[in-house]
């Protein structure tokens, strides 16, 4: 998330750029407006560990690096890893929750709804003109 705390995005081809895992956990952090020491702060991890982390001098295990993602908003060293095991990442998608879903399903409801009452709107108005 950034500073607002809004999740930030990040596009295909910036993760594309980065040639390291280190370069994405970087690209993960600037993308959320955050700088080095706040993240640090965040997963209680020191300046050495993290310079290691992004100098690709150390791996960072799972149980750090979903807290990173967390913090900064974005999956940017997630989908550095995926296109480097060359995935498509235009084909990437989330899955749905219980509640999104619904939402999605409400609001094609509500545009069929719409829809229905221009149709019978054009309809009575036609009907008017013709009487």
């Amino acid at each position: 998330m950034n500073q607002l705390g809004f999740p930030s995005e990040i596009t295909a081809q910036e993760v594309s750029r980065e040639k390291s895992l280190g370069g994405a956990i970087s690209l993960c952090a600037k993308a959320a407006g955050l700088e080095p020491k706040q993240v640090q702060d965040a997963l209680k991890s020191d300046k050495a560990q993290f310079s290691r982390w992004t100098d690709d001098i150390e791996g960072i295990k799972w149980e750090k690096l979903v807290p990173l993602m967390d913090v900064c908003g974005n999956d940017a060293p997630l989908l550095w890893m995926l296109h480097a095991r060359g995935y498509d990442l235009a084909s990437l998608r989330r899955t749905e929750t219980e509640t999104q879903k619904a939402l999605r399903l409400a609001n094609e409801r509500i545009k069929e709804l719409e829809h229905d009452r221009d149709v019978e709107r054009r309809l009575f108005r036609d009907l008017r003109t013709t009487a």
